[in-house]
């Protein structure tokens, strides 16, 4: 009888090695180049894709492995908080409000980057980014599940979250984020890798993530913290992928340097204007703060990707460009975007409010520069308009940039006593931007952004009411009709959170739990 010999077991280079070039093959009837027709798509040379290797290593059996436990532990927690009615244990329910940003805004965005690193996989002929383009794809269709389930608790007792995805396709502001997205996936591989796996992953998910997660935590909500932080070991490995591809390409040849550089550079300055909504809810959507938007634009920007682009220097890489303008405007951001949503209370699909005496010394303490000088003295003056009966709702909308699509609520660098437009005459038409940077994004592909979809003109045009309204009818509310469009109910999911139905709710609530009453 022969004698039973135990199988050698693999080592984590040559298991790596097994499960992605050993599952490759070469084409015998089909060419490359009718295979993977966006190759050579962006004028990207890549010359040996076998020097691409994930560093970490992850094969498909230990991911599952990995992620299950994850996934374990997350959905204990996540029944846990929900069973012990966790959505009273927050600071006060105007932190719910950053949730329902969250939820419409965000997590959407998750789906669509995992349609396109599935679709990045797709197109890339080496094994090696293909399968960690996979893995990635799959890490955040995850997301957007754990994200909306730790959520939908809050849906059951608060306002605004009953149809988040509708909303996001539609609503004005939320096409900020959305076509931040839809300008990614409809680029070519390598551009959707630096825009998403590089810019956005890498040198910007942290001022998102670190700050919203960690204002979970400061404010009591055990569920969203917990999917925040179950993310952010993905999106660790996330940051690494992208920084890796980054430098594969640039390895590559000469001539990708320069490409790789205007990606950077725009993608940096489209994912900034996303932060916007991010530095709004720091500096003024969380009840307990844990930092501004300024310290953490000053941590995980200019510090820690000053370190990075010192060490991309090597290959040719610079600082974006758009760094100098972000670093001006670091001091007003958030105050402009959160005048510009009071502004507009009646169209947000969240409640907003003026800040308090301690929450204001909290800011001046913060902007020491710039919030006593321009913007207590609007919302002091705001705030007694209030209290006597003349709150003030804008009830049209406000321009939106062509680019970025975000509202034209930006002031001049250095200048915050003007608005900064910007236009351009394409092809007969005018076309108007927050910034200089928007407008050089335009001028370089305009054919990309005359096509734009933005909700503020299709409003206006008359294609953002329920199907079969008659704005001809005597009597025709716009704004009515336009919020009936988003699924919104007037005064239940928008308008000031002093007159809430969730604020209403939650002191109810919150009497029942601590009092026998």
């Amino acid at each position: 009888m022969d004698m039973q010999v135990a199988k050698k077991k693999l080592g984590l280079k040559e298991r790596y090695a097994v499960m992605t070039r050993g599952l490759d093959w070469t084409p015998s009837y089909q060419k490359m180049e009718d295979i993977y027709p966006y190759i050579a798509y962006e004028g990207i040379k890549i010359h040996d894709w076998d020097k691409w290797e994930d560093p970490f290593r992850l094969t498909m059996d230990a991911y599952w492995k990995y992620q299950a436990e994850k996934e374990r532990k997350l959905y204990a927690i996540i029944d846990a908080f929900n069973q012990n009615n966790g959505h009273l244990n927050v600071t006060d329910a105007r932190y719910v409000n950053t949730v329902k940003l969250f939820i419409s805004g965000i997590s959407p965005l998750e789906y669509v980057a995992h349609r396109g690193f599935a679709h990045a996989g797709r197109a890339f002929p080496g094994p090696g980014p293909r399968v960690a383009c996979l893995m990635q794809s799959l890490d955040e269709i995850r997301h957007a599940q754990t994200q909306v389930h730790s959520i939908s608790n809050y849906n059951k007792y608060y306002n605004g979250m009953h149809d988040f995805h509708h909303m996001h396709d539609r609503v004005w502001f939320l096409s900020v984020p959305k076509s931040f997205f839809d300008d990614a996936i409809t680029a070519g591989p390598f551009e959707f890798m630096v825009s998403i796996g590089f810019s956005f992953e890498y040198v910007l998910t942290n001022l998102l993530f670190v700050p919203f997660v960690s204002g979970a935590a400061y404010n009591g909500d055990m569920g969203t913290m917990t999917f925040g932080f179950s993310a952010q070991s993905d999106e660790a490995r996330h940051m690494t992928l992208g920084l890796e591809v980054i430098k594969f390409i640039l390895e590559q040849d000469p001539a990708n340097v320069p490409i790789v550089q205007r990606w950077i550079d725009k993608w940096t300055w489209r994912g900034y204007r996303v932060l916007t909504l991010v530095a709004m809810m720091m500096d003024y959507m969380l009840p307990k703060r844990t930092m501004s938007w300024k310290e953490a634009w000053e941590v995980y920007f200019e510090e820690n990707g000053g370190a990075l682009f010192k060490d991309l220097a090597r290959y040719g890489i610079t600082m974006p460009k758009c760094a100098e303008q972000i670093a001006l405007e670091k001091d007003h951001l958030s105050h402009q975007a959160w005048s510009t949503f009071y502004n507009y209370a009646a169209a947000a699909n969240f409640h907003t409010w003026m800040p308090d005496e301690d929450e204001m010394a909290w800011l001046s303490a913060k902007y020491p520069e710039s919030f006593d000088k321009q913007y207590r003295p609007r919302y002091e003056f705001w705030r007694e308009q209030a209290a006597k009966g003349n709150r003030f709702y804008n009830k049209t909308l406000p321009m939106l940039c062509q680019t970025c699509q975000i509202p034209m609520l930006f002031t001049e660098p250095g200048d915050p006593t003007k608005i900064c437009y910007r236009e351009v005459d394409y092809k007969g038409d005018k076309y108007h931007f927050c910034s200089d940077h928007c407008k050089e994004i335009f001028e370089h592909e305009p054919e990309k952004y005359v096509q734009a979809w933005l909700p503020v003109h299709q409003i206006y045009q008359g294609n953002c009411f329920p199907e079969g309204t008659d704005p001809t009818v005597e009597g025709f509310d716009p704004l009515a009709a336009v919020l009936k469009y988003y699924n919104f109910e007037h005064g239940r999911d928008n308008l000031d959170f002093d007159i809430s139905e969730d604020k209403k709710n939650f002191d109810e609530w919150r009497g029942q739990a601590t009092k026998n009453i």
